[in-house]
Parts: structure tokens; sequence; C-alpha cells
């Protein structure tokens, strides 16, 4: 099948570097964060895309890096975790990007929120935090309202909405930001970016991508769903 918003794989791998989302993109959502499945072929496949792109393939997630690197095990390609705190280039370098630490209640009243709605899961992050309410997303636009009561306490802090889930995250730290960054080193350099994601943190990459002369990419808008992105990624690598 053709996608006429994605480049021909001619085009692809002669000039286009790949950024991926993770979670919704090339996994399934899962109920919880911890419950997500990963195809036992993907860290192979993921590695001979790499292969053929000359190492211009990078994962751009809300993850954390040490859980990127254990759902992906072996494979440890350049990232961007925590939705770009934390950068690690090509050469395996780790770069931390600067943000304020979260204020200390916050997380205290993010559980008690979470232990009073059972279903609802709290993920704490280094800088900031994610409540889910996958599995009772009724209790989602309760939960937003308080938080974003707290964070309107603190300008230096953002509220995401998420795919049935709220986040708190330092302003100015996106996955576009990360993505200008590693555009800006080899293997990347010279290249177009591709970015693919699922979700409303998503949408900065999405619009770095399109912006620098490349390919941004909501699920949904030809590919439909991460097997569906999986399936072109092997014809990307038989092409």
């Amino acid at each position: 099948m053709r996608y006429a918003q994605l480049p021909e794989p001619a085009e692809l791998l002669a000039s286009a570097a790949l950024l991926l989302d993770l979670d919704g993109t090339l996994l399934e959502i899962a109920p919880t964060p911890d419950s997500v499945v990963v195809p036992p072929d993907l860290p192979e496949l993921l590695r001979q895309v790499s292969a053929r792109l000359k190492g211009a393939l990078a994962i751009l997630s809300g993850r954390e890096l040490a859980v990127l690197d254990r759902l992906l095990a072996p494979l440890r390609l350049p990232a961007a975790a925590e939705h770009g705190r934390v950068l690690r280039r090509w050469d395996g370098q780790v770069e931390i990007v600067s943000a304020p630490e979260l204020p200390e209640h916050w997380l205290g009243v993010a559980r008690a929120l979470v232990a009073q709605r059972p279903g609802t899961l709290l993920e704490p992050k280094p800088h900031g935090f994610a409540v889910h309410a996958r599995r009772v997303p009724q209790a989602l636009s309760e939960i937003e309202g308080v938080i974003r009561d707290l964070v309107a306490e603190d300008p230096r802090f953002e509220l995401l909405p998420a795919a049935m889930a709220v986040e708190v995250r330092p302003r100015g730290v996106d996955k576009g930001t990360a993505l200008r960054s590693l555009m800006r080193e080899a293997p990347f350099a010279g290249r177009r970016p591709l970015f693919v994601g699922d979700d409303v943190t998503d949408l900065d990459a999405i619009a770095a991508a399109r912006a620098m002369g490349g390919w941004g990419l909501r699920m949904g808008e030809g590919l439909r769903t991460p097997a569906e992105l999986r399936a072109w990624l092997r014809r990307l690598v038989e092409a």
C-alpha cells in the first residue's frame, strides 16, 4: 500500500531521517504503561531500518530512557526521552536538558487523586508526572481540573492533555525541540526529518519536522495503527 503523506522508500532511504514515537505509534496502547506489549521482532526490525538509514533513526517518547532501553532491548537507538528532557546522541552520549524541580506537594496531591479513584494510575517522572485514566475515563475531567489548578501555581510548568491521561511537564521541553536538536548532528544532519506520532504530546515534533522541510504525520492520517506502521517499516527494509 502507498501512502500519499509519506515519501517513497527510495527517497526516504537516500535523504530522510526517521524519528518515531513509541506508545500508540510503534506499540499499541495498553491499559497501563507497564502492560504494553512489544512484538518480539520489533527490536530487530528497528535495527534493520536503522542500518538502511545509516543510523538516522531515533525514538522520541515521554517515557524515561531506561524504560525505552528495557522495552527495545538489546537495541539502544538515539532517543529523546521524557519529551526531550533527556537526549541520547548517535554516539551514545546522554545530555540532560536543564529543567525546574517539580514542587514537592504536587506529587502528594496527585497520589491522593489516584488513591481516591480506583483504576487510575500515577506515573512519576524526574521533573513531572502523568495521571492515566484509561480504565476509568469518566474520572479524567475531574482529575484534569484539579491538576490544572496546581499548574497555575507555577508558570514554569504546563499541563498537557494526552490519550486518556494528563501530564505535567516543564515548559520549553518538548519533542519538537528534541527533534531539532537531533537533526543538527550526524547521522541526521543534512537529511529531511520524517516524524510519526499519535498524541497531543507529538504535535510539537510534527510541526518541527514540517517546518524543516520534512514530513510530520499523526497516526490516523494515512497510517492508522501501530501494526500498519510496523508493516510499512518491513516494506522499507525490503525496498
